[in-house]
Formats: structure tokens, sequence, C-alpha cells
């Protein structure tokens, strides 16, 4: 007798999966497909809606082909628990089709139909929870086919009636919503014999494989628009670069060195060396506020506006002025700080002005000294005036134009370099050459920095003790 009911086991076991084997492998497909849309929402750092309901959508819906299996049911009938989940799951899986419907358009917008998502899905909360309390019932599921019999038809209609035809992805997705709707009003409403026990999964299968359509069209075409976009930004990297000037050129009088870290592609950080000859040269550097695209284009305009003044560049103060004044009502909001210094080897003076730009920092004797004189931001306002400053050359000078990336980089505890760590760097290069002092600068940034938050852009400037010294290029 044992081994008669041995035998029927094992062959109601194996009938059991051979039935259940379509459902377990698309219960499995679909639960990985929820897998796969919270990982990926997890990789972005956002949250989608849309790629959140269709990932709990897919489990509950993949969870359900599982418990309703009859091999579970042989396997775990002594369960309470996972017998009441058999029953009442089943009430639990619109919730999340309706929220997913809703996010994706096929319900319509507006507060009616908010409100009636909503009222939806309380119903079929309060029939699951019922359920999971007393157990199956028939009026549970005669309640529940007629809230989704009704659900589904309000979503058939709504996807018929939409206007968004013309969108090619939203045509897509139409058909598998359509399909899946469909299989699952026959499910519901219709006695079939010759059809299998279940056929909605089948249409749900649909939807989703329309959605991975859409989804790695959507994917290839951003790709291509990214590089694309690379391609672009890589283009203006190159144009930007090259309104930057070369190296200083050879002079008895002078060395300058200048290092340039864009953070991104392209950047709103600038310098010029307005004029350079054995006996003069005046230095300009800037800084836009922003970054990116915007920042550089803002850029070339105070490139420009510079070009415009360059006969003022011997006074400093005028320069600038004369730069806001080109300035101002061109910039879309964008404000825009620099410095101008101009050294003269003849009279050995310099003079120097600034608009809303950290102070120079002149290294002379061992000792770091901060030279400042500041007017407004450029592009504020058209009333905005400038003043200079004049000070003696003195043989051995060493002179530091920069950008705020330098003194605003901050390390992992959020901590500012400073501007006493800037000067105690400055400092430390009186016994390099210029590039070298140059290079030191920008790796003192970066070593302190946790990441690059900023432009960093650097102009190092030497007076030479001899005027009959041969001069040394510099990068």
């Amino acid at each position: 007798m044992v081994l008669i009911d041995t035998q029927l086991t094992a062959g109601q076991v194996l009938h059991a999966f051979d039935r259940d084997v379509p459902y377990l492998f698309l219960g499995a497909a679909f639960i990985t497909v929820g897998f796969v849309s919270i990982g990926y929402c997890a990789l972005r750092r956002r949250f989608d809606a849309l790629l959140i309901w269709m990932a709990i959508f897919a489990g509950l819906y993949g969870i359900r082909l599982w418990l309703q299996a009859h091999i579970i049911g042989i396997d775990l009938a002594s369960s309470f628990v996972i017998g009441r989940l058999r029953g009442t799951i089943s009430y639990l899986v619109p919730v999340p089709a309706f929220m997913f419907f809703r996010e994706a358009g096929f319900l319509g917008h507006g507060r009616k139909i908010t409100a009636l998502a909503y009222t939806i899905n309380a119903i079929f909360l309060c029939i699951f929870a019922a359920a999971m309390l007393v157990g199956p019932l028939p009026v549970f599921d005669r309640a529940n086919g007629v809230v989704v019999t009704i659900a589904l038809c309000i979503l058939l209609f709504r996807s018929i009636g939409s206007k968004a035809t013309h969108d090619h992805d939203f045509a897509v997705v139409r058909i598998g919503v359509l399909c899946f709707v469909l299989l699952a009003l026959v499910d519901n409403l219709v006695d079939v014999k010759w059809l299998p026990s279940h056929i909605e999964p089948y249409g749900f299968a649909v939807l989703l494989g329309c959605l991975g359509y859409v989804a790695a069209r959507r994917t290839l075409k951003r790709d291509i628009e990214l590089g694309d976009i690379q391609q672009e930004l890589e283009l203006a990297r190159r144009i930007q670069l090259s309104i930057l000037p070369g190296a200083f050129p050879a002079s008895v009088s002078f060395r300058v060195a200048a290092r340039y870290v864009p953070m991104t592609s392209v950047a709103g950080d600038l310098y010029d060396f307005l004029v350079a000859d054995g006996s003069q040269a005046a230095l300009l550097i800037s800084d836009v506020s922003g970054h990116g695209v915007p920042a550089a284009l803002i850029a070339s305009m105070v490139k420009m506006a510079a070009i415009s003044q360059r006969a003022l560049a011997t006074h400093p103060a005028q320069l600038l002025a004369g730069m806001n004044a080109a300035l101002c009502g061109n910039t879309q909001g964008q404000y825009v700080t620099a410095a101008c210094v101009h050294l003269d080897a003849d009279s050995r003076s310099l003079r120097y002005a600034a608009a809303g730009h950290p102070a120079m920092l002149m290294l002379r004797n061992g000792a770091v000294t901060e030279i400042s004189e500041n007017g407004l931001l450029l592009a504020a306002t058209e009333l905005a005036t400038y003043s200079e400053i004049t000070l003696p050359l003195q043989p051995g000078d060493r002179f530091m134009l920069y950008t705020d990336g330098l003194v605003e980089a901050r390390n992992a505890q959020g901590i500012l370099l400073g501007e006493d760590a800037l000067s105690a760097a400055f400092l430390a290069t009186a016994a390099l050459a210029p590039d070298q002092a140059a290079d030191h600068m920008i790796t003192t940034a970066e070593h302190w920095a946790k990441s690059q938050d900023d432009d960093l852009t650097v102009l190092i400037c030497d007076y030479l003790a001899d005027r009959g010294h041969a001069p040394h290029d510099e990068a």
C-alpha cells in the first residue's frame, strides 16, 4: 500500500511539474526583470517611479506564478503562510500594476484619474488584508474579479483612445498593454477548455517584451546622442584651448608659466598675455561663475572683451572697466571675476587691479604677501568702477595669479585648502623654476581635494634679477 502511494505521489509530482514548467520559467523571468529594474535604479542613484512600480509589478507577478504552481502546492502544502499567500496574492498584484499604468500615462492624467487609481488600489488592499485574516473566500474572488474586470476595461479603452499614436515607443508599449489586458480579460471572463489554465502570463510576457524593446531602443538612442555630445565637447575643448595663449615669448625680463586644468571638458577659467615683450608683461586671469559649456561660452566672450581693450593693458583698472562695459547685459546672469597685472621692467614697477578675484600673491625675500585691489565683479553693473595699485619691482620677485578652484579645494572632511596653506605651498616654490612652481601649486590642490570640484588655473611670473640674463622658454 505504501508503494502504491509513493508511485502515485511521484506521478502527481511529475504531472504537476509538466504543467507548471512554462509558468515557473515565466515567473523566474518576471522576478529577474524586477531585480534588474531595481538594480538599475540603484546604479543611477535616482528614484524612477515608473521603473520602481514596474519592478514591483513584475516581481509580484512572478511570485504569484510560482506560488500558484501545482508543484509548490505539493511541496509546501503544510505551510500556513504559503497557503494563505497562494490564495491571496492575486488580490495584491493589481496594486503595483495600476500604479505602473498610471505612471506610464495609460490611465490618463488629472486628479480624477489619480483618485480613481487610489480608490481601486484601496479596494484591492482591503480584499488582500481581509483574505489574509480569514482566508480566501468565494466572495473575495468575485469582488476581485469584478474590480479587475472594470479596471482592465478602463485601461483598454484608455489605451485605444490615446492620442499619442504618433509616438513610436508609446505605440509599441500599447501593443503589449493591449495583449496583456485582452488575455487578462479572457482569463477573468471566459472559460475556454482548449486553452491553457492561465493565458494572462503570456500577455504579461508580451508586455515586458515591448517594454524591453522600448528600453533597449531608447538606450541605443541615448548612447548615440551621448557619443555625438562627447564629440561636440571634444571639439569645444580644442576650440577653447586654441583661444588660450601658447608659451610666454622669450623675454630678458620675465619668465611666465601657466597651468590650466578644467573640471570638465570645457571650463569658465581663462588667462591671457595681453602684453609680452622684453620689457613689459601684462597678464590677465578670469573665472566665470558656473561650469561646463555655459561658462565656456562666457569665457570666450571675456576673451573678446579683453582683446578689445588690449590698448589699455598698461592701466589694468581702465582695462577692467572697458571689459565690464563690453560684458554687461550679455552674460545671461553669469558673473565674471578677473585680475590684471602690468609689469614694467624699465620703470621697475607693477600696476594691479581686480574685479572680485582672489588676491595676487607675491613671493619676495622668503616671504609671501597678498596684493589686493578689488572692485565689483564684471558684468554685474555698468556703474562699476575700478582702481589700481602701483608697487615697485625688485629683482627675484615672483607673482602668482590663480582662480578660486585652488584655495577652495576640499578634502574628504570638507575642509578648504585655504589661503594659509596656499601661501605656504607658494613659499615652497622659491627654489623652483616657474613651470615647476606652477605644477607644484596644481599638485598641491589635487592632492588635498577629494575630487576636483572646480577649474584650476595658475599663472606664475618671475621678474629676473639681470636684464641681460639669457631667457628660458617656459610652458
